[in-house]
C-alpha cells in the first residue's frame, strides 16, 4: 500500500508519483486528454500569480539590498535600510530589516483567510465578467463557466502566493464553447480588477481589532496561446507540479509535521523570523474570537490552512480517475486484446519487507538515478519568475 503523501521529504516515492499525477491533471486542462476535450487549449486562458502584502520591510537578493541615501533608524533603533548585496540563498534574504516593526499578527491572520481570499476572488471575476457585458450576475452561469486549478508556494519571506491557471468555458463547461463575448482582454481586466478590489475583514479582537486581508501590490497575468506566443503548456504543467511535492521544511517556511505544545516551537530547525510567526500563530489561536481558524493546529503551516492544490470541478480529470485508470494499466484490467487472467489470491501472510543486503544496494542506486533525471527535466521545462 502506498502512503500517498505528496511531500518529497517524507515519502520521495509516492511524491514523484503525486507529482506526474499533477502534471497530467493540470496538463489535461490545458491542453485536453484524460476525458477532456483537445479544443480547450483554444479557449481565453492565463497563468496567473497572487502574491500576499506587504507585512513590513525585507532583505532581498539581488542588487544593493535596501539602499537608503539619508540612512536613518526605525523606532526601535534599528536601520531603515541595508547597502549590502545578498546572494539568492543568502540566509539573511526574507528576512524582516526589524523584526519589531514586522506585522506578524496581519502575517499570519493573512495566511488563515487566504483560501476564504482566493474564494471571494473567484466570486468577483464572475461578477466582473458579467457586468461588462451586461448581464445580471445571478445569470453567469446560464452564459459562461470560469474554471481553475491553483496551487499555493512559500515564498523566501515565509507568506504564501498563489500560481493559479484561469479558463473561460461555455456553461456545460470544457464541452461547451464559451460565449462570443468571452476573450482573453476581457477575462485579463476582471482578474486584474478582481485581485485590486477583494478584501476579507477579520474577527473583531478586543487584542487585535479588525483587519481588512488583500492580495499583494505584486500580480502577474500572462494569457496562454494556442499558437506558442506565451509561457508554454507543458512548462507551466510542469511548474505548478513542481511545487506540489514541497513541504513547509523544503521551503523553510515551517515544519512538515503537527507543533502540539509550545516547546515544539522552541525546538522546531526553522529561521527565527519562522519561530516568531509560530509563536504568534500560537498566541492568537489561545484567543476565543479566533478559535474557527483553529490557529494552533495549523501553526507549523503558519497558520495556511488551504490545500495546496486545488481546482475547480469542471477543470479537468481528477486524482481519483488517475489513480484507477493507472491501476487498471499495471492490473491488465479492462485492456483491449489482454490476453491475462486475473487471479484472486484470498489467504495472506506476512513474508518480510524491503530488499535483502544486496538487492538494496542496487535499489537505492536505480532511485538515485531515476530522481537525478526527473530533476533535470523537470528543470529544463521550469516557467521563468
Amino acid at each position: 500500500m502506498r502512503c500517498r503523501n505528496r511531500r518529497a521529504t517524507v515519502c520521495p516515492a509516492c511524491s514523484r508519483l503525486h507529482a506526474g499525477d499533477t502534471f497530467h491533471l493540470v496538463r489535461a486542462g490545458l491542453l485536453g486528454g484524460k476525458n477532456v476535450p483537445g479544443v480547450v487549449r483554444h479557449r481565453p486562458r492565463l497563468f496567473v500569480t497572487l502574491t500576499a502584502p506587504s507585512f513590513g520591510p525585507l532583505h532581498r537578493a539581488g542588487e544593493l539590498c535596501r539602499p537608503r541615501r539619508d540612512g536613518g533608524t526605525c523606532e526601535h533603533g534599528r536601520p531603515l535600510g541595508c547597502g549590502a548585496v545578498h546572494a539568492p540563498d543568502a540566509p539573511v534574504v526574507g528576512q524582516p530589516l526589524c523584526a519589531d516593526c514586522y506585522d506578524y499578527t496581519a502575517h499570519v491572520l493573512w495566511h488563515a483567510h487566504a483560501s476564504k481570499l482566493w474564494d471571494r476572488f473567484v466570486i468577483d471575476v464572475r461578477r466582473r465578467l458579467a457586468s461588462s457585458v451586461g448581464l445580471v450576475q445571478s445569470r453567469f452561469a446560464q452564459h459562461a463557466r470560469l474554471s481553475f486549478a491553483r496551487v499555493a508556494e512559500y515564498q523566501k519571506r515565509a507568506a504564501v502566493h498563489l500560481h493559479a491557471i484561469v479558463r473561460l468555458d461555455g456553461p456545460d463547461g470544457p464541452d461547451d464553447e464559451p460565449p462570443a463575448w468571452g476573450s482573453v482582454d476581457r477575462l485579463t481586466d476582471a482578474v486584474r480588477a478582481s485581485a485590486g478590489r477583494v478584501l476579507v475583514r477579520t474577527p473583531y479582537s478586543p487584542a487585535v481589532g479588525e483587519l481588512e486581508l488583500r492580495w499583494g501590490a505584486q500580480l502577474d497575468v500572462r494569457p496562454l496561446h494556442a499558437d506558442g506566443d506565451g509561457p508554454d503548456d507543458d512548462a507551466v504543467a510542469a511548474y505548478v507540479a513542481k511545487y506540489v511535492t514541497k513541504g513547509a521544511s523544503e521551503t523553510g517556511a515551517g515544519t512538515d509535521h503537527p507543533l502540539t505544545t509550545w516547546h515544539d516551537i522552541d525546538t522546531a530547525s526553522v529561521s527565527e523570523h519562522v519561530r516568531t510567526l509560530m509563536r504568534t500563530c500560537w498566541r492568537l489561536g489561545g484567543l476565543p474570537e479566533y478559535e474557527p481558524l483553529r490557529l494552533r493546529t495549523w501553526t507549523h503551516t503558519l497558520g495556511y490552512r488551504g490545500h495546496i492544490l486545488t481546482k475547480s470541478r469542471a477543470y479537468s480529470t481528477t486524482y481519483a480517475a488517475l489513480r484507477t485508470e493507472r491501476a487498471n494499466h499495471m492490473g491488465h484490467a479492462d485492456m483491449p486484446g489482454d490476453t491475462f487472467d486475473t487471479v484472486t489470491e484470498r489467504h495472506w501472510r506476512y513474508v518480510g519487507s524491503g530488499h535483502t543486503p544486496g538487492a538494496a544496494l542496487i535499489a537505492a542506486g536505480v532511485a538515485e538515478d531515476i530522481a537525478t533525471n526527473r530533476e533535470i527535466a523537470r528543470d529544463r521545462c521550469e516557467v521563468p519568475r
